[in-house]
């Protein structure tokens, strides 16, 4: 009710309720608002009355229908070319909160959807105080427990209470597989690291790194014996203890007499491995051949593989992308404290969820890294406070005070994993605000020209220039009955999206349709020219995208490579905005080590040019090129939340309440390490990094 009524000094027909839904319930002239007078007049309430002026009774009864009548009678006047027909018809009163319910259940639109909860919120439900079930259940008790209360206890406590309950005899053997298969599926959570998760924790509120493990450890328990398991990068959102741990449960899974298939980048799990299968030689078109195949230390000594430069140290990221100095940064008391120029962002007294008071500082010119255990709070602190403050939010006790630098709040950008778009009208080029500017330059062709062509004729969402066929998709949908819908390339234009007529359009001797299927190299080479689409296809290239094709459909990108066009396409944005905060969320996603160094030089660049760029992230490699490392912990749920270490990455390899201080420690001496790779490798390593 707070929500929807946003003016209770007003009355509900004078803007008592929000404007977005004010129209739709009380001020205009259909069901909803015939049903309320009708109401209105029944309970002889003064709709004219200030909200705040009516009984506690009466708004009950306006909002959620309390104390209404069975049923009352509406009636409705619609006006005709002839005459007035009259609508007679009875309805009950579910309140103004239950019609909003109502629609909410029934919104088929993801935007009215998205709307109507702008004025929800979730309550505790006051019939079973938000235990669930009904009260015979409830009271039901085993070792003097109630269930709701053994669901409330963490894994960790609900494992010594399983093992100790007071069952002998009888009541024991009855029991006896139920307690197993309890004992055995909470030691395997425990097991993955989460014995600080309270057993009735929403999945919703999950971190990434620990959905996974908890669907690893329900493959776990189920023992089955074999069977051909495939996990594709269980380490993603993983710090590395916790990989650790997911290697000893992979490794259970195999002795268990099951085959394991990991699709992985990470190079301790690769280590552990019996057998690995190296693809490549490089991404994209370029890819598709088995380089190396063999236990690990045969891929290790194969000069040919770039996974194996990896395994062997080759490839360090703090070693190859570099890192300043703190002079250069100002690392001294007053540097870090004024940040580059003067200039930082601080939210002070972050306290959502569990977070515990952090105070976090991100200046401009630094690149900063949050790492940290799996569910310590540093999404939280980063995306659910900072950017939102940042955003211009209003606290709601999620935090104390944003202290942003003077001139106003700077402009924030947010890097996550998510997709770039679900169908084949999705292109890297059109993500990236390419098409924008190859359609600018065919509309200035003489071909054009003449028919008379501007810019609409070749986007392949215009109708003016699209296949009619395939509608500008490349390809046509078959619904299948009870399989996923297929994609077929359209036999009108075949797969190339555009009319006859607008394929007849060339620029130097290449349709539209040609320069969508160039390689990112490719084109960069045919439009270097042009300063704008150079621009953008440079920044493909610096993350490692030379290889993609402009006009591949999103559907066909694997999750590294959409979100390094996503990546991309923010980037192209911010090198010319001042002052812009960056945030990156987990960006080694899907990445090999050859590609994090593009993505290691793209960062170090954009934080010399003066952004605040901050990098959420558990990989070594580039927490270990941050300026700045900040550290959440020391584990996760309610044992997190605070901040227990912070500075340069050499500062917290040493710093002994560190959690990720170990294991950086192995990245910084690994890059301190020789490298003397063979003539052969060397030359590979230099075409991987570019």
């Amino acid at each position: 009710p707070d929500l929807l009524v946003t003016h209770p000094e007003k009355s509900l027909t004078d803007g008592a309720i929000t404007a977005r839904f004010g129209r739709y319930l009380v001020k205009g002239k259909g069901y909803y608002e015939h049903l309320l007078r009708a109401v209105a007049r029944a309970h002889r309430i003064d709709l004219e009355r200030p909200y705040r002026d009516l009984t506690s009774a009466q708004q009950a009864l306006l909002m959620h229908g309390e104390g209404a009548r069975e049923s009352y009678r509406v009636e409705i006047d619609k006006a005709s070319e002839r005459a007035e027909v009259q609508e007679r018809f009875t309805a009950s009163w579910p309140g103004l909160c239950g019609h909003v319910d109502a629609w909410h259940a029934k919104a088929e639109d993801p935007g009215w959807a998205e709307l109507l909860e702008t004025v929800m919120s979730e309550e505790t439900c006051r019939a079973c105080a938000g235990e669930r079930l009904r009260p015979e259940a409830r009271a039901v008790t085993v070792g003097d427990k109630r269930l709701p209360e053994v669901l409330a206890l963490s894994v960790g406590a609900a494992l010594p209470w399983v093992r100790a309950l007071p069952l002998e005899g009888a009541r024991a053997a009855a029991v006896e597989p139920v307690l197993g298969e309890l004992t055995s599926r909470l030691a395997l959570l425990e097991r993955v690291g989460l014995a600080y998760l309270t057993l009735d924790r929403p999945t919703s509120t999950l971190s990434g790194g620990e959905a996974r493990r908890v669907r690893l450890s329900a493959s776990l328990g189920s023992q089955l014996v074999g069977v051909c398991y495939v996990l594709d990068e269980p380490t993603v959102g993983l710090h590395p203890a916790d990989v650790e741990r997911l290697g000893g449960a992979l490794l259970a899974l195999r002795d268990g007499g099951n085959t394991v298939l990991v699709v992985e980048h990470d190079e301790g799990l690769m280590e552990q491995a019996d057998w690995i299968v190296d693809m490549g030689p490089a991404a994209g078109r370029h890819g598709g051949n088995v380089v190396a195949a063999g236990p690990p230390r045969e891929v290790r000594a194969n000069p040919d593989s770039l996974t194996g430069a990896a395994l062997r140290g080759e490839l360090s990221l703090r070693r190859l992308a570099g890192t300043r100095n703190g002079a250069a940064l100002g690392a001294g008391p007053e540097g870090r404290d004024a940040g580059i120029g003067g200039r930082s962002v601080r939210i002070e007294g972050a306290r959502l969820h569990n977070l515990k008071g952090v105070d976090f500082e991100a200046r401009f010119g630094v690149l900063t890294g949050v790492c940290g255990p799996s569910g310590s709070g540093k999404s939280t602190l980063v995306l659910d406070t900072l950017v939102p403050a940042l955003e211009g939010e209003e606290p709601e006790g999620r935090w104390t005070r944003l202290v942003s630098p003077p001139g106003g709040r700077p402009r924030t950008v947010v890097v996550d994993a998510s997709p770039i778009g679900r169908t084949p009208a999705s292109v890297p080029a059109t993500y990236t605000g390419l098409m924008e500017s190859v359609r600018e330059l065919f509309a200035r062709t003489p071909d054009a020209r003449v028919r008379g062509f501007g810019p609409g004729h070749f986007s392949f969402n215009s109708p003016r220039g699209r296949c009619p066929a395939c509608e500008g998709r490349g390809a046509l949908r078959v619904e299948m009955q009870f399989l996923a819908d297929l994609w077929l390339t359209c036999e009108e234009c075949e797969g190339r999206r555009y009319a006859p007529e607008v394929l007849e359009v060339r620029f130097r001797g290449r349709s539209i349709a040609d320069l969508l299927a160039m390689s990112v190299d490719e084109a960069l080479d045919f439009l270097s020219a042009q300063p704008r689409a150079r621009e953008i296809l440079e920044t493909l290239r610096d993350v490692g995208l030379g290889y993609l094709g402009l006009g591949q459909s999103s559907t066909t990108l694997s999750g590294g490579e959409a979100q390094r066009v996503k990546l991309a396409s923010e980037l192209f944005s911010a090198q010319s905005a001042e002052r812009s905060v960056l945030v990156l969320d987990e960006p080694s996603t899907g990445l090999h080590a050859s590609d994090a160094l593009h993505l290691a030089r793209v960062l170090r660049r954009l934080a010399e040019r003066g952004h605040a760029v901050i990098l959420i992230e558990h990989h070594t490699g580039l927490l270990s090129i941050c300026d700045e490392l900040v550290e959440l912990g020391p584990a996760g749920g309610e044992a997190g939340g605070r901040r227990i270490a912070g500075g340069s990455p050499e500062e917290l390899a040493r710093d002994p309440a560190s959690v990720t201080g170990p294991f950086l420690a192995r990245e910084l001496e690994r890059a301190s390490a020789p490298a003397r790779p063979a003539a052969r490798r060397r030359r590979r390593l230099k075409e991987a990094a570019g």
